[in-house]
């Protein structure tokens, strides 16, 4: 079975940053630290009211970390002349919101394939590998693959916001959707809300290639730092992995 890459989201150390102003703590040091962790790569989100990452850390991780950055942006003009500046080794669409918190759901690819395929074809021209952050549903697989995106990132917000029956049922539409995407010819990644407690059941699923952890793995440095939080997350992945193959 394939090794798992962990992709650490450094967005909410950028949080804690603007909470107060100044320069600390610095999202680039997060990223180097967790390159030292472990991680396969970093990934950022740059919203459109920059609320956490900013333009100068998109730069920065651009020119100064060695791992491959997995760049977060909505499906607009500005966030692709901005990928298309910095050229990153992937760039990720997510649905954005100015109210919500956190990004809630997964993009609707199916209602707006045409309006999101002209962007997908302008990345991949650079070189820019495009994944689509969507629902685990199969006619939204189905349309990533219609615009030409080579990945996908299945939601796992409501498999972790759930317990019991519904966090099975929760599991099952995943384990099929990431299934399907192999099927279909898309790599599969995963993530949201992923923490110790919910990343095994995921990280067991063959078909997925990468999980992208961030607001777990910064929350838990506050008690533990973030080089150990992010060494115990790759553990247990790892350990879900041979789990899965044996």
């Amino acid at each position: 079975m394939p090794a798992l890459r962990l992709g650490v989201n450094i967005d909410h150390v950028a949080t804690i940053r603007n909470a107060r102003g100044g320069g600390h703590p610095d999202p680039v040091r997060a990223a180097h630290l967790a390159a030292a962790a472990g991680a396969d790569g970093i990934t950022a989100h740059l919203r459109e009211d920059r609320r956490h990452i900013s333009d100068r850390d998109i730069e920065r991780l651009a020119n100064e970390i060695a791992l491959p950055l997995n760049f977060e942006m909505a499906a607009t003009e500005e966030m692709v002349a901005i990928a298309l500046r910095h050229r990153p080794h992937a760039a990720c669409i997510v649905p954005e919101r100015r109210e919500e918190r956190t990004t809630e759901g997964g993009l609707d690819v199916v209602g707006a394939k045409e309006r999101l395929r002209p962007m997908v074809a302008r990345l991949c021209e650079a070189g820019i590998r495009v994944s689509m952050f969507i629902e685990a549903d199969p006619r939204q697989l189905d349309a990533v693959r219609e615009i030409g995106a080579p990945v996908v990132e299945l939601h796992t917000g409501a498999y972790c916001d759930h317990g019991g029956a519904e966090r099975d049922r929760e599991l099952a539409r995943i384990v099929a959707a990431a299934g399907h995407a192999q099927a279909i010819g898309l790599e599969c990644h995963a993530g949201h809300g992923l923490s110790y407690d919910t990343v095994k059941p995921i990280a067991a699923i063959a078909t997925v290639a990468e999980l992208n952890i961030g607001h777990f793995l910064v929350g838990e440095a506050i008690f533990v730092g973030f080089e150990a939080s992010i060494r115990h997350m790759r553990q247990l992945m790892d350990e879900a992995r041979r789990g899965a193959a044996g």
